[in-house]
């Protein structure tokens, strides 16, 4: 009894891996296997061992036809649209193949050049020619057919890779955007606290030292947790309540079905710097509203509030600018946005599908 030792286990090993890692050389093994399989069950006479001469040497022979025609007059015929050259190679694989064929015919003359019910009939040189021929064209058209299909397969992968590069780089660079915008503004805010001396400084600069925690390290993802994001707005909120000696009102509300919804990180803060951009409020008839809702995979996030002159900031930004396209990169045809704005009222309302 035949055992496997650990050496002959571990090349096993290593061939399955090569295989399985290269996955088009496996399909390639298979198909051709299936169909060799399908044509001696097909052909099988009352001695199925001329079947298996005549599938396995020429289905052999022709597979080569394949694949040279494949590599090496494929490219220059379909890629490079070098026909002489192209038609020079096939003609020259054509008659090798035929001589070969032939030959192998001469050899099992019975098997491949006799036919009838009593093999009394014989194939002229010129009738087997012409049938070597024609198979041997039917194989290069076959791989030029694939060759084609796979080539155009492979140019809309690298087309899509090179898509995927670009949004990503674009994305990329508008999140860029954000982080100065926002420190900019905070800056400006803990110089505020500071020129006035208050004691609200050093916990204004720790709340930006979190803030700034998420911004740069733990956003770096595609997509966080939702309730880390809506975590970084209180954050913003504590911050910015931070700038002011009167009391702000702000009402934020948030009702979630679950905990494990996923969104674009830094994506809901524009609508919040644009709430306390118009004028934060010190009424309490009139706060801030800051509404986050998710059901059924649906976001709908809204903010409004007041316009003041009073506290209103007179800093410009790139906020809502950079928040649409960043939608239209990240969310297409996955959004909604409205923004309403009158001489005292300001409302940005947003619905996603996550």
């Amino acid at each position: 009894m035949f055992v496997y030792q650990p050496k002959q286990l571990l090349l096993l090993n290593s061939i399955f891996a090569i295989m399985l890692k290269n996955k088009a050389v496996l399909i390639h093994i298979l198909i051709w296997v299936v169909l060799l399989t399908v044509l001696y069950l097909v052909n099988v006479r009352e001695r199925p061992e001329e079947s298996a001469i005549i599938i396995l040497l020429y289905g052999a022979l022709n597979i080569v036809i394949f694949y040279v025609h494949y590599f090496f007059i494929n490219p220059p015929l379909i890629d490079s649209s070098q026909y002489g050259r192209a038609v020079l190679y096939m003609a020259v694989v054509l008659v090798v193949s035929i001589a070969v064929k032939y030959a192998m015919a001469l050899q099992f003359e019975d098997i491949i050049l006799r036919y009838g019910d009593n093999k009394d009939k014989v194939l002229t040189p010129i009738q087997y020619v012409v049938a070597a021929l024609i198979t041997g064209l039917f194989f290069m058209l076959l791989s030029s057919a694939i060759y084609t299909i796979s080539s155009d397969f492979k140019n809309r992968e690298q087309r899509k890779s090179l898509e995927n590069e670009k949004l990503n780089a674009e994305l990329a660079f508008l999140k860029s955007q954000i982080n100065p915008h926002f420190l900019f503004n905070s800056l400006n805010n803990i110089y505020s606290l500071a020129y006035q001396k208050s004691e609200k400084t050093p916990e204004a600069i720790l709340k930006l030292s979190e803030i700034m925690r998420y911004m740069l390290y733990e956003s770096n993802e595609e997509a966080v947790l939702l309730e880390e994001e809506i975590n970084y707005l209180q954050n913003y909120i504590e911050l910015q309540k931070l700038r002011f000696k009167e009391k702000i009102y702000v009402d934020f509300h948030v009702e979630i079905d679950e905990t494990n919804h996923r969104i674009m990180p830094l994506l809901l803060i524009s609508f919040l710097e644009n709430a306390f951009k118009h004028g934060v409020s010190t009424d309490a008839n009139k706060p801030i509203r800051i509404d986050i809702k998710v059901q059924d995979g649906r976001l709908h996030f809204k903010a409004e509030n007041a316009k003041s002159q009073v506290n209103k900031d007179q800093t410009k930004g790139v906020g809502l600018t950079n928040l649409k396209r960043r939608l239209q990169l990240g969310y297409p045809d996955k959004h909604t946005i409205n923004i309403v704005e009158s001489d005292n009222y300001y409302s940005g309302e947003l619905f996603i599908y996550l």
